[in-house]
């Protein structure tokens, strides 16, 4: 939850601007607002502002502009320094923070109101600590195959419902939030696609194939038409129901993919929902023949090397191509 009244008045402006100009996710700002928050406790120790030894205990909302204008690259570099050691933070954590901390400071430096401007961005030449690129983990075909086998294959009632939510996980390659967020008006059946909200709020269409449509409309044949909940959550429109008629939440929907990678005997500590969005990706790319640039706009990723980890190959396809090397029988 966002204290507004416990941070400085300068990162209240700047969570005002990412949200309203920069149009950044509520959870982007959440971390904005803890990142920022650790980072000014650690300069009221390290600039000798407070006595308190309690890190948690430490207030910030009375750090001034005076004391902002003071901060230069060597502090941010001990602050990335005190979370290696002291906090045994990740580099992947770090890096998060030093993205915060990059773009604070040049809000400062270049969009801020006259009270809140810097005359020079300390964290101009702030670098990203060097991170392990790591393979996603997937589900291969026959293990994808057998997990929606075991799900169409359980006849309760939700099974229409769990069947349609595992199949669109798996051949659209979404996420928990885009689903959930799914509403009956949102997918256009006479062009077979779907409109979804990703991150940052952007609208986005994915295209469904035979196999989503046909199981979304099994489940709509089946799904509730009366005593659905009217509330907040625009439960009367959404796609996807939980046992008490309103909106399915993502708890659900992580409880339901975990029960059925249990049920087809995959383990649910490796994979989750998450890793089946990583599943349609490779799949997709490694048997549909998809090029990158279409696979990232699918994705909804901002960046192409963030799609570019799935252009990874398995060693079965680096023993055909040894294999199949015009020089093998010589």
């Amino acid at each position: 939850m966002i204290h507004s009244e416990m941070v400085p008045e300068c990162v209240n402006a700047f969570l005002d601007y990412s949200t309203t100009i920069l149009n950044k996710s509520p959870n982007s700002i959440k971390e904005y607002y803890y990142d920022l928050s650790m980072f000014f406790k650690f300069i009221k120790i390290h600039f000798q502002l407070t006595n308190e030894t309690d890190f948690d205990k430490i207030t910030i909302d009375d750090i001034s502009m005076d004391t902002v204008r003071k901060i230069q690259l060597n502090d941010i570099h001990a602050f990335i320094a005190y979370l290696a050691r002291e906090q045994k933070s990740k580099a992947t954590t770090r890096a998060r923070k030093i993205s915060t901390i990059r773009i604070f400071f040049k809000y400062l430096s270049q969009k801020a109101d006259s009270m809140y401007t810097i005359e020079t961005n300390p964290a101009q030449n702030l670098e990203t600590p060097k991170l392990d690129k790591r393979q996603p983990k997937y589900l291969n075909l026959d293990d994808s195959k057998k997990l929606l086998q075991v799900t169409d294959s359980v006849d309760n009632r939700n099974h229409q419902r769990d069947y349609a939510i595992i199949t669109l996980f798996l051949n659209c390659g979404m996420r928990l939030s885009e689903l959930v967020g799914i509403n009956v008006t949102d997918i256009d059946f006479s062009e077979n696609k779907l409109t979804v909200i990703g991150k940052g709020n952007k609208e986005r269409t994915i295209y469904l194939n035979h196999a989503c449509i046909k199981a979304i409309n099994e489940y709509l044949a089946v799904k509730p038409k009366t005593g659905i909940k009217t509330d907040k959550l625009n439960s009367q429109k959404a796609l996807f129901l939980s046992e008490r008629k309103e909106r399915i939440s993502r708890r659900t929907v992580q409880h339901i993919v975990y029960t059925k990678l249990l049920a087809a005997g995959l383990d649910p500590s490796k994979y989750s929902v998450h890793k089946l969005r990583h599943t349609a990706a490779t799949l997709m790319y490694q048997y549909g023949q998809v090029d990158i640039r279409a696979l990232q706009e699918l994705l909804g990723h901002e960046s192409i090397s963030t799609t570019e980890i799935y252009t990874h190959v398995n060693n079965e396809q680096v023993r055909d191509a040894v294999e199949n090397n015009p020089l093998a029988d010589l």
